[in-house]
């Protein structure tokens, strides 16, 4: 099984930090193999510049910016989404980990 990599996206990437936290301990408790990253918008980009994931996620607060990252990610054919604003308020790492599978699982077919 490959290393799931998802890149969850705020304005400063401390918002998110919890959240990737809860993801990764949701992962290890189901034996996902999951590399899940926190970033500012700014560092976003300059990581998508060089590596690739497997999905990206933004934050609520900065859903304006997902056209932006819908134009960087286009040619690799990377999902991007926004996080469920009831899912990112209860910071519940379960269900949003479970949108990442399901959008990767969705673009591989």
């Amino acid at each position: 099984m490959t290393t799931k990599k998802i890149l969850l996206v705020c304005s400063a990437g401390m918002s998110t930090s919890l959240l990737m936290t809860r993801m990764k301990k949701s992962a290890q408790e189901k034996g996902i193999d999951a590399d899940v990253m926190a970033l500012s918008s700014n560092e976003a980009t300059k990581l998508l510049a060089k590596e690739k994931v497997d999905v990206l996620l933004i934050g609520p607060q900065v859903r304006f910016m997902k056209s932006k990252f819908e134009k960087i990610v286009a040619d690799a054919h990377i999902p991007v989404a926004v996080i469920d604003m009831k899912d990112y308020g209860k910071m519940d790492g379960e269900k949003v980990l479970a949108t990442a599978l399901e959008l990767i699982t969705n673009n591989e077919n």
